[in-house]
């Protein structure tokens, strides 16, 4: 069967929308998944599933979180495959700090005008003296940040975007810890 991970937008921030990761795997579970497991608190579960939509697999973990325990979270489902293909696309594989690398997980490619939406949140930030870049591969948007996320003008502009051209709202966002970290437990 194949291994998937499932990301989960906005859980447990902020002592907002908080799931107990022992709850979500009981979910995940639940809908036949096996070999679930969880990665810290932000909601990332590792597991395997007879499906290979991702995106039937996503919107079923949707609605299930919401039924059970009352929690809508947007959820973004890859393959191991995917991910350990976006491992290898990492535009900025070079940066020693993994915390200065972020990866948005998105559900879908992105449309032109995400994409033209970041160039010009890009351009916007290095006018005002920002060294972060953002670079898409596929459904995922790389974003480097070298002088930290939270200092970050892009991360800020991109985090305000709204509708569909936003990549917070379209995906959710892990560093470079977490997806290798992610992609050691699927065996990549």
């Amino acid at each position: 069967m194949p291994t998937h991970v499932a990301l989960l937008r906005g859980i447990n921030v902020g002592g907002h929308n908080k799931i107990a990761m022992a709850d979500l795997r009981a979910v995940v579970t639940s809908l036949g998944h096996a070999d679930v497991a969880t990665y810290i608190q932000s909601g990332n579960v590792v597991f395997t599933a007879g499906a290979a939509d991702s995106a039937l697999i996503a919107a079923g973990l949707e609605e299930a979180i919401a039924q059970a325990l009352d929690v809508r979270p947007r959820v973004v489902v890859v393959t191991r495959e995917e991910l350990a293909q976006m491992a290898r696309d990492n535009p900025y594989s070079a940066e020693a700090n993994p915390k200065s690398v972020h990866v948005v997980f998105l559900g879908a490619d992105p449309a032109a005008e995400m994409v033209d939406y970041v160039a010009d949140a890009q351009r916007q930030a290095a006018l005002k003296g920002g060294r972060d870049t953002a670079q898409f591969s596929g459904r995922a948007l790389f974003l480097h940040t070298p002088d930290g996320y939270g200092r970050s003008e892009l991360a800020a502009l991109l985090a305000r975007a709204a509708g569909p051209t936003s990549a917070r709202g379209a995906g959710t966002a892990r560093n470079w810890a977490t997806v290798t970290r992610l992609l050691a437990m699927c065996g990549g």
